[in-house]
């Protein structure tokens, strides 16, 4: 779980929210139209711009991945590859079938090398899989960003309608307050949801690709040497290379 996401959402909620109580009664912001202009617009662009397909599993895929989803630490996936390089290298590939491991890659890896699979079933299978998995996560990152551009664009959009119908509307005083409400709440509306919500999600959904993309090719790397019988130390010091420095001087001393 991402504690610095769910924090991060539940701060902006409580400072928005602290903001509205304090300035006045919350239901001053509340506005069906603006909801409308706002939700629907969004929703209309965002299927003229994706398939139904990549809706379909971008938006859950993005929530399971930022909230729930934890992250691959290097470091333990060096000391994990490292182990199953020593029980290759003293009792054999077959013996693999008993190491567990908490990486579900590393996993399908070592299952791989303890079948007997050859070299490059192994590492073209295991790239295929990669591909296939951030090009899902790109897509989930390119959905909430898109959401992210068009909820403060359909924001002035409803700002706009609400200003045509409040000077169309002049003549009748009446009508002029709930017509600017519509212009402000809607610009409101579009910019909460596009730098408090989606905005920040996708940023944190791309910090997340890089992530699992460097994790993935570690571990393809370090199956690829256990395959090829290298010893754990050779394993270990290559794999060190994906580290930066100071993590490497680390693991070095460990």
């Amino acid at each position: 779980m991402d504690l610095a996401t769910i924090i991060g959402y539940v701060l902006g909620v409580v400072v928005v929210m602290v903001l509205i109580i304090m300035d006045g009664s919350p239901r001053n912001f509340v506005d069906k139209h603006a909801f409308i202009v706002i939700f629907g617009g969004c929703a209309a662009a965002t299927m003229i711009r994706f398939p139904f397909s990549v809706i379909a599993h971008g938006f859950p895929m993005g929530f399971k991945y930022v909230f729930t989803m934890q992250g691959s630490d290097p470091r333990q996936l060096i000391e994990e590859i490292t182990k199953v390089a020593d029980t290759a290298r003293r009792q054999g590939p077959t013996a693999l079938e008993r190491v567990a491991v908490t990486n579900s890659f590393l996993a399908q890896g070592v299952r791989y090398i303890a079948d007997g699979y050859d070299k490059d079933f192994i590492r073209d299978t295991l790239q295929r899989d990669t591909d296939v998995y951030l090009q899902r996560l790109q897509e989930s990152e390119k959905l909430y960003r898109s959401i992210g551009d068009a909820a403060p664009a359909w924001g002035m959009v409803g700002t706009l309608l609400g200003m045509v119908q409040m000077f169309s509307n002049m003549s009748d005083p009446s009508k002029l307050g709930p017509f600017m409400a519509v212009a402000l709440l809607a610009t409101l509306y579009g910019a909460l949801i596009g730098n408090l919500f989606c905005l920040p999600l996708a940023d944190k959904l791309h910090l997340k690709l890089e992530e699992e993309d460097l994790a993935r090719a570690l571990v393809i790397d370090g199956i690829m040497q256990v395959r090829d019988a290298r010893s754990p130390a050779v394993v270990r010091e290559m794999l060190m290379a994906y580290l930066p420095q100071h993590h490497r001087d680390e693991l070095a001393a460990a």
